[in-house]
């Protein structure tokens, strides 16, 4: 509004000037100046709007999104909701003389929900909510990023007093990126000096503020922060945002079908139990790409065909129409065999998928059955997955005499294990220190690793020789087999 009065008086007093008699195109050429200049600095980013969420211009909206909203992270959000309570109850703060919580910083790997944990906070503590990522404050021009930090502060008093709030939350979402440990950039301070401004600004929340603000930071990288920031009265609290569990992801799949007509057979849990190592996000992603499936089917309700479908979409990606010639294929479904071969023999009912279906970079892939989630591993264990990698290779060389690149992501999985086994003291080498050990050592106790599995796995296929062959044939037939599918016929073939 202020804008448009300023350019009706300004047009007032040009035509007044005229009128009287003064040439009115020298200010009209020091106008035009100072409008190009500021649309310049505007492209160049110097000047920044932080929107708040779901809000447009000055109208700050609190976040619908509530902790009832959010599955899979109990834990997370106990903890949360424990830190956020210092600012609800701020009576009994006062009195018991506890210091103002100034930062609350949330890590986890991508997709686990961070950002709708600080959402749901702002709903939690009825705060007007900004929202801003660390590369938004970092640009080439100096004391850039450090302006735009004091603006993001201002504008979430402004926008808190205007609202008659009394709190106000400032997410910032990838905060390795502007809170990074200073001195690693040498050539380009502008990281150091939003950096300090961070801490400057994060150091004036006062318990006596009229408006208390709160700031919460995301990051999957806790240990590139600067320590400035990690010190008590900064981020007082870490809340670690994890992947989450078999019961966790049997909620947040819940809670993503609740508007979805499900078939009558669907059973959630079993889509829960096989997707091991999902996020949030990919869950979310695995029922909507379901859904989808499900439309182009032309079918009212989502079954278990399409769930399936749509974990091996998510993981590998959407099929490919290009088929591999005949004799690509039956290598691809030795290859495959030979993996859920091992698999089954090292370690019965590990077979959740088997497939020559193309997707993504893969010609067919064996994906594991993850009913029994495991975290922590044994020497053991790391050798039977040594092993089961290794089987598809394995199977090739000995049905074809050699082997192919198609096993070049395998072994890569496999030499990474192997010195998980030597780091973690499990070899023969015992406890050892890698940058001390002669690199001869390593490598040869490296190569005794991978070769005692090679060999264990050639034993294996070799004593099923004709049962590789035979279930190859099948798995060309039917082009995909579940786990279910895969024993009967091994039982069957047998």
């Amino acid at each position: 509004m202020w804008k448009e009065v300023l350019i009706g008086m300004g047009a007032g007093v040009l035509v007044f000037l005229y009128a009287r008699g003064f040439d009115p195109m020298p200010f009209l050429l020091l106008g035009g100046f100072f409008f190009i200049l500021r649309f310049y600095l505007q492209g160049r980013g110097l000047e920044k709007n932080y929107e708040t969420i779901d809000a447009a211009g000055d109208k700050a909206v609190i976040p619908t999104v509530t902790f009832a909203d959010i599955g899979g992270q109990e834990i997370a959000k106990r903890e949360l909701m424990e830190a956020l309570d210092f600012l609800k109850d701020e009576e009994k703060v006062k009195d018991l003389g506890i210091r103002p919580l100034k930062g609350i910083l949330l890590s986890g790997p991508p997709g686990t929900g961070k950002t709708l944990m600080a959402k749901a906070a702002a709903s939690y503590t009825d705060s007007v909510f900004l929202a801003a990522s660390g590369s938004e404050f970092i640009q080439m021009y100096a004391g850039v990023g450090a302006q735009r930090v004091r603006q993001l502060f201002a504008r979430a008093r402004r926008l808190a007093q205007k609202t008659g709030k009394q709190k106000a939350i400032i997410f910032l979402d990838e905060l390795d990126v502007l809170g990074g440990k200073r001195g690693k950039h040498t050539s380009h301070l502008e990281y150091d000096q939003t950096l300090n401004q961070l801490l400057v600004e994060m150091d004036g929340i006062k318990a006596t503020d009229g408006t208390k603000v709160l700031v919460i930071g995301a990051t999957n990288r806790v240990d590139l922060l600067d320590d400035a920031l990690l010190r008590p009265g900064r981020f007082d609290r870490r809340v670690q945002v994890d992947l989450p569990e078999k019961d966790g992801r049997l909620k947040i799949l819940q809670i993503h079908t609740r508007n979805k007509p499900l078939a009558a057979t669907v059973n959630l849990e079993t889509i829960a139990e096989e997707t091991f190592g999902f996020s949030g996000a990919h869950l979310e992603s695995l029922v909507n790409e379901a859904a989808i499936l499900a439309f182009r089917q032309g079918k009212k309700e989502i079954g278990n065909a399409e769930l399936q479908e749509a974990i091996d979409k998510v993981i590998l990606g959407e099929k490919l129409e290009r088929k591999p010639r005949r004799e690509e294929l039956h290598r691809v479904a030795i290859h495959e065999t030979g993996h859920a071969l091992v698999s089954e023999t090292v370690r019965p009912h590990s077979v959740g998928t088997v497939t020559v279906v193309p997707r993504g970079k893969a010609l067919g892939f064996m994906r594991p059955n993850g009913k029994d989630e495991q975290f922590l591993y044994t020497k053991a264990d790391l050798e039977d997955r040594i092993a089961v990698l290794l089987g598809g290779a394995v199977a090739e060389e000995l049905i074809y005499g050699t082997r192919s690149t198609g096993a070049g992501n395998d072994l890569e999985q496999a030499v990474q294990l192997a010195k998980e086994i030597i780091k973690n003291g499990l070899s023969p080498l015992g406890i050892v220190d890698q940058e001390y050990t002669p690199k001869e050592r390593i490598n040869a106790t490296f190569t005794e690793i991978i070769t005692a599995q090679e060999e264990r796995v050639r034993g294996i296929l070799t004593a099923n020789l004709p049962l590789l062959k035979e279930v190859a044939e099948r798995l060309l037939v039917a082009e995909k087999l579940s786990g279910a599918e895969f024993r009967s016929l091994l039982k069957e073939t047998a």
